[in-house]
Order: C-alpha cells, then sequence, then structure tokens
C-alpha cells in the first residue's frame, strides 16, 4: 500500500472546534449514514478542504476512515498531500486499469485512507456511473466505519448527482455571501433527484458575527443540520 502525507498545519481553536462539531453533527445522523458525499455550488467554496477535514477529524476521534477524491475534472486535492512515487486514482480502477487495492493508500493520519482522482478522463460522467462505482462503495462500507467522497461542483456538472444516488447522504458546503438563495434551491432540486437525503449544510468562510444566523454557530463554520 502507498503512502500519502496529508499537509497539516496548525489550525486556530475555533477552526478545529468547528471540525468536531461537524463531526458530532454527522454521527448524529444515524449509523446508516455511512457513506456521505460533499459537494457545492459552484467551485472555490471549500468543499474539498471542509471534506478532508471532517475525515481526519473523525478518524482521530477512532473511526476508520476512506476518503474519496471523486473530482474527476479538477481535482484540488494535489495541493493538499504530499506523494512521493507513482499512484494510481479512482479513474484508473473506473477504466479496470487497477485494482481497488492498488489505488487505496495509506496516510500519515492514522485510520484515514485516501483514494485520489488520478488523471482527467475524456468521460467522467459514463465512469462515474458505471456498475463496478458502486461494487467499490459496497466493498468499501465492509471495512470502513465513514466514506467521504468529495464531488464536483453540482452547480457546474451532473457527477455529483451521479455519485450521491450510490451514497447515503449529502452535506452541501456553500461559501457565505457568494451564491443566492434561488441558486442554492435548484443544487437543492438536483441532489433531491438523486434521492440522496441532505444531511445538512455547511456555511464556509463566514464571519463569526455572521455565523449566528445558521443553525449552530461555529465561527468559520456553520453546520445546519436536516436530521435522518
Amino acid at each position: 500500500m502507498n503512502r500519502v502525507i496529508i499537509k497539516r498545519k496548525k489550525e486556530k481553536y475555533y477552526i478545529e472546534e468547528a471540525f468536531k462539531s461537524l463531526r458530532t453533527n454527522i454521527q448524529f445522523c444515524g449509523e446508516d449514514k455511512k457513506v456521505i458525499a460533499f459537494t457545492s455550488a459552484i467551485p472555490g467554496e471549500g468543499k474539498s478542504s471542509v471534506s478532508l477535514n471532517l475525515a481526519v477529524s473523525l478518524a482521530e476521534a477512532g473511526k476508520k476512515v476512506l476518503f474519496i477524491d471523486a473530482d474527476l475534472r479538477k481535482s484540488v486535492l494535489t495541493g493538499t498531500v504530499e506523494i512521493n512515487e507513482k499512484i494510481s486514482g479512482l479513474t484508473h480502477f473506473l477504466a479496470k486499469q487497477a485494482t481497488l487495492q492498488e489505488i487505496i493508500n495509506s496516510t500519515n493520519v492514522p485510520d484515514l485512507y485516501l483514494i485520489m482522482a488520478g488523471p482527467v478522463p475524456p468521460n467522467p460522467a459514463e465512469l462515474l456511473g458505471r456498475a463496478i462505482f458502486n461494487e467499490m462503495l459496497e466493498i468499501a462500507r465492509k471495512v470502513y466505519d465513514y466514506i467521504i467522497v468529495d464531488t464536483p461542483p453540482l452547480g457546474s456538472v451532473i457527477d455529483s448527482a451521479i455519485i450521491a444516488e450510490r451514497c447515503d447522504g449529502a452535506v452541501l458546503v456553500i461559501e457565505s455571501g457568494v451564491v443566492s438563495y434561488r441558486f442554492v434551491q435548484n443544487i437543492k432540486k438536483q441532489l433531491d433527484k438523486s434521492n440522496c437525503p441532505i444531511l445538512g449544510t455547511v456555511i464556509n468562510k463566514a464571519e463569526h458575527s455572521q455565523s449566528g444566523r445558521y443553525g449552530q454557530q461555529y465561527g468559520k463554520y456553520s453546520f445546519e443540520g436536516r436530521g435522518r
């Protein structure tokens, strides 16, 4: 198994507490919510950072976690991790060029494992829609306590809805003050069509004074849970 180093920096206390609170909210959603998709409305809202930090927080709480970078079109994870050797990614697996064992990497965080996206394919939506992706998730369910899936922005491409259809729940990451309410409602409708329950919304990059408007106050992050 290859090893990937997740670049970590010491966060401010209230940000660390935000992820602990987010972790708690996810756990309160129920034991049947194991495979969770993270998406956003547009690029740059911080969904990859939020989902990876949640995965780290879950692992630090003693959970065995698999993080899947399923943004096959424009992964931003490469800037967050350090890779010292050539590895295969999700694209290779979906194209049957690598086995599941070959694409799962250990990390410098105990109990956290990671699948990189791999090279950009010409047909991301088609690859993600194949039965082999669902089979991979079913195998992972038997091994890991949580599978966190980072997906492309749903306002840009349909990939997230395809992935969400195979997940137990979805979390929508929204940057405060950037997208309109109507646009977010349209994104929600697309998720609803996938029959994937929305577990909650993370309001990212909010000023501390703003976050009081949204569910539970976290400072930089705010999570509005929707229950089971």
